[in-house]
């Protein structure tokens, strides 16, 4: 089925420092530092796509006003798996598990909290596997952030924790968690979990 076109909106450097609620040199120095990407006019002039603010405005928390809700209420992108772990060896090793194992699946990465929230707004992940215990935001205010944003309820959000001291899992399972692992990791279950998950949302099938 071919797509529907779609009317592109552009907005100048203005426009977007009344819809943040900031002066025009505040949204201007975003741009300039590679915070909010935009494109410059022949005369000079700096202009944003939607779809960049709405990004920006989602990775950084930020209401969206409701002439952007229905660009930012897209969906997950079940096809997607997100590995959020600050310990490189496990990221590294849950990445090349689930690409062979999960082969239809991309598979990306991020090391802090930080980086997590820009990539979930960028690339809308259907599935996160998310340590709690992560530099910048912390693993409980991220799965919170997701799950109330209205695009990004239905995310699958696995939990994963080297700490068996707390209430980890009560916490982040009450911030919405769908899932929940200690390490080291059963592999076979993580997989299993996530693909159950997935199909439970109506994200599609496994690999079978």
């Amino acid at each position: 089925m071919a797509k529907k076109e779609k009317k592109i909106r552009i907005f100048s450097a203005l426009e977007v420092a009344n819809i943040c609620g900031v002066v025009n040199q505040t949204a201007i120095n975003w741009i300039k530092n590679g915070f909010l990407k935009a494109f410059t006019t022949p005369g000079g002039q700096y202009r944003v796509y939607e779809e960049d603010l709405v990004e920006f405005l989602t990775s950084r928390g930020m209401r969206i006003p409701e002439e952007l809700e229905a660009l930012a209420v897209g969906g997950p992108e079940w096809e997607r798996i997100l590995i959020v772990d600050d310990d490189e060896n496990l990221n590294n090793l849950l990445k090349r598990f689930l690409s062979k194992k999960m082969a239809r699946y991309t598979i990306l990465q991020a090391f802090d909290g930080f980086e997590a929230g820009r990539m979930v707004a960028e690339w809308r992940p259907g599935a996160i596997i998310l340590d709690i215990n992560l530099p910048g935001i912390d693993g409980h205010k991220l799965c919170q952030k997701i799950k109330t944003d209205p695009g990004l309820k239905d995310t699958v959000i696995i939990a994963i924790t080297g700490m068996t001291e707390g209430n980890d899992e009560v916490a982040i399972r009450r911030e919405g968690a769908d899932a929940f692992f200690f390490k080291p990791v059963d592999l076979e279950k993580l997989r299993d979990s996530i693909e159950n998950l997935v199909k439970a949302r109506g994200g599609g099938n496994g690999d079978g």
